[in-house]
């Protein structure tokens, strides 16, 4: 997976390799969920609990540990947005 890329302009695919690399233990779980939905990087910055437990995360320790995951991520997104920002206002 590129490194530089913005999670938000993910492919399906790159979600998949996402999930294998940060949540192995539930990658089976998940895996068909993001296919047939086709959760490309927006729409997994927008999880939320409830859409997690939709897609057949039951238990409750297994949701909140993709959450904390999840909110890394979006974190990466802010930061990566912010110096987006920072270099359009300060540029030569």
């Amino acid at each position: 997976m590129d490194a530089s890329k913005r999670a938000s302009s993910w492919s399906v695919e790159e979600v998949l390799e996402w999930v294998r690399e940060q949540c192995p233990a539930h990658t089976g779980l998940l895996h068909q969920a993001i296919i047939k939905h086709a959760i490309s990087g927006r729409a997994l910055l927008r999880l939320k609990e409830r859409h997690l437990e939709l897609l057949g995360v039951e238990d409750e320790e297994q949701r909140q540990q993709i959450l904390q995951d999840l909110l890394l991520l979006r974190v990466q997104e802010e930061i990566g947005e912010l110096g987006d920002i920072r270099s359009d206002c300060f540029s030569p």
